[in-house]
């Protein structure tokens, strides 16, 4: 779960980084602060977390009910403090500020003025306010085949450590001598 919460992230941050142009002069600092004010970066995080936060919850939901007779009476609750928890403690300044070095190294001033251009837009305006629930249908949609695959490299997992450990305990300790 930690893992999708971290993609989550990711992928929020990303959300915003569309457009180009043949502009060569890098993008500065100041050009991607004003990107990131002009699509509400902060907010658009937030809010992607903040929908996104449900279909972990259903997943949390359903791991223990899958579980339950192994698990606590109030596994879903502490599961979903966790997760409320890793949420509300996500640095999202911090977080921005990291990736401004990065915009700057991938775009240029260009692209940062088209992209700024687009996103000032009423229809770039529209995709910033639809993004986090885009991006919460689009979690949810993909969750099962997630988790189905989450389920297989597991399984594979178990397999290969089983093998090693069996492998490990017909092996005869190595001589001294």
């Amino acid at each position: 779960m930690k893992s999708l919460l971290l993609a989550a992230v990711c992928l929020a941050l990303a959300a915003s980084c569309m457009g180009q142009t043949a502009d060569t002069d890098q993008a500065t600092n100041d050009d991607v602060q004003k990107y990131f004010a002009i699509t509400h970066s902060h907010d658009m995080m937030q809010k992607t977390l903040a929908a996104m936060i449900k279909p972990l919850h259903q997943m949390a939901h359903e791991q223990c009910q899958k579980d339950k007779d192994k698990l606590p009476a109030d596994c879903e609750a502490r599961l979903n403090k966790v997760l409320d928890d890793m949420v509300n403690q996500m640095p999202m300044d911090e977080m921005l500020q990291a990736t401004v070095p990065v915009y700057a190294k991938y775009f240029t001033k260009g692209d940062i003025d088209a992209m700024i251009a687009f996103y000032s837009a009423p229809t770039g305006q529209k995709l910033l306010r639809e993004m986090p629930a885009i991006m919460a249908d689009s979690m949810q949609a993909a969750m099962p085949i997630m988790r189905k695959t989450i389920e297989r490299i597991q399984a594979r997992e178990q397999q290969e450590f089983a093998g090693m450990t069996r492998g490990a305990a017909k092996k005869p300790a190595a001589d001294s001598n």
